[in-house]
């Protein structure tokens, strides 16, 4: 059975370090024989596995069902399922320290890059599941089989760095001109030299921090001409984690984003967990107007900060809602935007709205621009209230509010 094609920088990067071994073997009720044959890929610590879920795989199950059944696997810490064309409606339940979980459904991943953009590969996947150590798997999918389903495994290993406690990007003072870290050189964002007093910097996890492997990006850095809002996302990724799982977690997406689906870099441009801790994605410099992958049709003026977590039915940690404050504050002061207002942007096209222009409010939830239920319903519901905070802060350290 032939593979299906990989994204162009999945190629590019993997051309060194991939080998095709046998890490899925056939349990009780697979009615294959001998082992699946997967892409195992080693690099910047991370372990990642891709198995092409072709008709060899996916045996019918019932009228509009196709299952693999359970299948033993390499250990992994995050799980996603990747394909071109139409949505399928899947499902997986997975096994750790011996016991199976019970079946859970993977949403649809609406993060992404603008469509027909460098960063579009035309392949779409699933929001990526963190789990604690698994070695096994079983995939149901309902109603219309896709083309080219591939399941994706990701070990993101540990590393030293993971247990750091302190930020390595101190909070900033407000009016104090700012440096920016940008992958090796420092710049001065040209926002700060014009403005001589405006909402401090809070502080931040580098890239560094997290354990970014910068051979899986491709290509430079974009810039937005200006930034007009944040979007508010949630990862849908899990709850169950420890401060030492988060940068493994970021380190698994950024993995991903760029050689499952192809993205350039990681699609968010901050990332903030539960503790309260707030963390750099894309690459480029926090400071500057980065163009990122994480709200289909409105990446071009905006900023992405993702919740890791599942807030659909769990609820937002207060440390966490003050982090997007502080965030959000010091990303919008900068180009005098009203954080409790509305804005007049322009859709490249989205799910929810046509190109042409539209009227959204400066901090809005994904489901504002998209057909997605992110970013949950509690941490949307706590919008109002992240507005009117970051307004007041703005107003405290002399922006307009």
């Amino acid at each position: 059975m032939s593979s299906p094609p990989l994204p162009r920088r999945a190629l590019v990067t993997r051309a060194a370090a991939l080998s095709t071994v046998p890490v899925v073997g056939a349990l009780t009720g697979w009615p294959a024989p001998g082992a699946v044959a997967a892409e195992t890929t080693r690099s910047g610590g991370v372990t990642s596995h891709e198995i092409a879920l072709g008709d060899q795989r996916l045996q019918r199950s019932g009228a509009g069902r196709w299952a693999t059944g359970r299948l033993d696997t390499a250990s992994y810490r995050m799980l996603a399922l990747t394909w071109t064309g139409r949505a399928p409606g899947l499902r997986v339940r997975t096994r750790s320290s011996g016991r199976w979980s019970s079946w859970r459904a993977l949403r649809v991943l609406h993060d992404g890059p603008d469509t027909g953009g460098r960063e579009d590969s035309g392949r779409r996947g699933t929001e990526p599941l963190w789990l604690p150590e698994a070695d096994g798997v079983e995939v149901l999918v309902v109603g219309q089989r896709p083309r080219d389903l591939r399941l994706v495994l990701i070990d993101p290993g540990s590393r030293a760095g993971d247990s750091r406690t302190r930020a390595s990007i101190p909070a900033g003072r407000s009016g104090a001109q700012e440096r920016d870290e940008t992958d090796g050189a420092d710049e001065t964002d040209e926002a700060a030299r014009k403005k001589p007093r405006r909402s401090p910097r809070p502080p931040l996890r580098s890239r560094k921090d997290w354990g970014a492997d910068g051979s899986w990006r491709d290509g430079k850095p974009v810039m937005c001409r200006t930034i007009q809002q944040v979007h508010v996302h949630h990862t849908a990724s899990g709850n169950d984690y420890s401060r030492t799982d988060v940068p493994a977690m970021i380190r698994s997406m950024y993995r991903y984003h760029t050689q499952s689906l192809g993205w350039s870099d990681i699609g968010y441009n901050f990332l903030v967990d539960k503790f309260g801790r707030t963390w750099v994605g894309r690459a480029g410099g926090p400071g500057r107007p980065v163009r990122g992958a994480h709200t289909l049709g409105f990446n071009n003026t905006s900023v992405g900060v993702a919740v890791i977590g599942n807030f659909e039915t769990s609820g937002v940690t207060s440390k966490t809602v003050t982090a997007v404050v502080k965030l959000a504050a010091w990303k919008l002061d900068k180009y005098g935007r009203r954080p409790s207002g509305k804005v007049r942007v322009y859709s490249t096209g989205s799910d929810k709205y046509p190109k042409g222009w539209v009227r959204l409010r400066v901090i809005d939830g994904h489901r504002d621009t998209n057909d997605t239920a992110c970013p949950g319903q509690s941490l949307y519901k706590k919008l109002p209230a992240i507005r009117k905070r970051t307004r007041k802060r703005v107003k405290k350290h002399g922006g307009i509010g």
